[in-house]
């Protein structure tokens, strides 16, 4: 099924409502889903001309706005391939991507269609098409015109390619079918509560496609959503109350730059964060600084998004004190969606193909660590050309379980207890009196103890030359670390921050510190 048929769908049920709202050089722009639809045929009309059809695969470099989602849906509607890179990854990721697949058409304002001068695999795009002002050698995208009919795909037809840097230095792509983001539209909007006819402040821009699939109106958060821990307060205050925002979802880094801004939070009745570690502390301020809204962290990742959600008033007095204790970060019960199992940590290992009863064999009791593996429609399958497979995927009797990377511990409630990356694991400790055994050797089951010991407090743990180190800014850890097997402590002036969230540890960063600091 094509997913531009839901559009359809909510376009004859409410034509006149609003389905996008963004800010454009200082006004509101909003088309309606009746006009949005007619834009998307239009558009997917002019692909067709411009000889882009079914199979033909289009890389867009086009900023958060509603002609994302003109292009977006145009190319689905006909058939086409999306494929989205990361502009500031550098320019020979660029060109890997290119190399990898070879897009047959080229999308983004006049600004973006400057990388062709300097990226020889754009400027090998044999068709250029610009959104706004105007380049030599490129086609105006209008999307008006004649109209191109809905084309009919299978479930498995990649829709959306989203290529990250590897592991290794090559690019891998996330594949998303229509089919995919069918069972991720109906898995988010059982774990997001969606309502029809609600009004959603959009940070996270592929949620919008989920919001369209429910009649949700997506107001386009104006703000740099490159940079969320930098939120103009102040702005989207403005831009919920103009609209009537009720609800929103977005990292903890973007809900932290709301509350440190100037006055309250814009009022709204569910509020969401994940994306990166949402910390009791976070929920409480959350639920306290809007006492009527519902607020719940969420838990998911690119290749499955959601797993798991905790309301703010779920993480109670006694969940709060087993992570201070150690256990980790509580994730709540995982979404009936997906099938979610803790295997024993065999991360960097690959595990290709097992058995029923060699998979139930590596699988760990409740109580006991291990790395978090996931399946189900809403969860990636494969990447692009099988890069990045192997040591992410198990098939086991024609099931695809996904490696998520996490450490977690699955508690006899079914609840789930993040411990940190597996990737990231510390030289052991001597197990702990009531906690999971080998919960103190992942770094997150410290950090997020020490959050809930000294509130707003980062701290990171890694493991270098061999021994438990704790990175911080703040002073006065040294006993609380101590108790949790650390080493040594060492202050730093700031902890780097990943680019998307801008609220994850970026460790490799943080040992390249490390590094410098000690040959300096």
């Amino acid at each position: 099924m094509n997913l531009v048929a839901l559009l359809r769908e909510r376009a004859a049920l409410h034509p006149d409502r609003a389905a996008l709202i963004d800010r454009h050089r200082g006004e509101d722009r909003s088309v309606s889903f009746a006009e949005l639809l007619r834009r998307v045929e239009s558009g997917a009309g002019r692909l067709k001309k411009l000889g882009l059809g079914r199979g033909s695969t289009i890389l867009v470099f086009q900023p958060v706005s509603i002609e994302l989602y003109e292009i977006l849906l145009a190319a689905f509607h006909g058939g086409l391939r999306v494929m989205l890179a990361d502009p500031s990854a550098g320019r020979s990721f660029l060109s890997l991507c290119c190399e990898r697949l070879p897009p047959d058409g080229f999308f983004g304002p006049w600004k973006a269609h400057l990388l062709r001068l300097v990226v020889p695999g754009l400027r090998r795009i044999p068709r250029a098409i610009r959104s706004s002002g105007w380049i030599p050698g490129t086609a105006a995208w209008q999307a008006a015109g004649e109209s191109s009919p809905l084309e009919e795909l299978p479930d498995e037809e990649p829709a959306l390619i989203t290529f990250t840097s590897g592991s290794t230095g090559v690019p891998k792509a996330a594949v998303r079918t229509h089919g995919f983001l069918l069972a991720q539209h109906r898995a988010l909007e059982k774990a997001l509560d969606f309502a029809d006819g609600e009004t959603d402040l959009v940070t996270l821009p592929v949620f919008v496609l989920a919001n369209l699939a429910s009649g949700l109106t997506s107001v386009l958060a104006d703000t740099d959503l490159r940079a969320p821990g930098k939120a103009d307060a102040a702005a989207i205050r403005a831009q919920c109350e103009r609209h009537g925002v009720t609800r929103c979802a977005a990292s903890p880094a973007f809900f932290e730059a709301l509350l440190a801004g100037p006055g309250p939070l814009p009022r709204m009745s569910k509020v969401y964060t994940g994306g990166a570690p949402v910390f009791p502390d976070l929920l409480e301020r959350l639920q306290w600084a809007l006492p009527e809204s519902e607020v719940t962290a969420v838990f998911g990742s690119t290749e499955a998004e959601p797993m798991s959600h905790l309301g703010a008033h779920e993480y109670d007095a006694s969940l709060v004190a087993k992570t201070g204790a150690g256990c980790g970060l509580c994730a709540g019960i995982p979404v009936p969606e997906l099938e979610l199992r803790v295997i024993k940590d065999h991360w960097g290992q690959p595990l290709a193909k097992l058995t029923p009863e060699e998979f139930d064999h590596v699988a760990m009791p409740a109580g006991e660590p291990g790395e978090v593996v996931v399946t189900g429609d809403h969860v990636l399958s494969g990447y692009f050309g099988g890069v990045g497979d192997d040591e992410t995927k198990i098939r086991v009797e024609g099931k695809v379980w996904h490696r998520t990377g996490d450490a977690a511990w699955l508690d006899e409630a079914g609840r789930l207890w993040l411990l940190g990356r597996c990737a990231a694991k510390l030289p052991a400790t001597p197990p702990s009196p009531g906690l999971p055994e080998g919960a103190l050797d992942y770094p997150f089951a410290i950090e997020s103890a020490l959050r809930v010991r000294h509130p707003g407090v980062r701290t990171a743990a890694l493991g270098w030359k061999g021994k438990r180190i704790l990175a911080t800014a703040a002073a006065g850890l040294e006993d609380d670390a101590a108790e949790f097997g650390i080493d040594e402590v060492i202050r730093v002036e700031a902890l780097p921050l990943d680019r998307r969230h801008n609220a994850k540890i970026d460790y490799p960063a943080l040992l390249e510190i490390l590094e410098r600091r000690q040959t300096g």
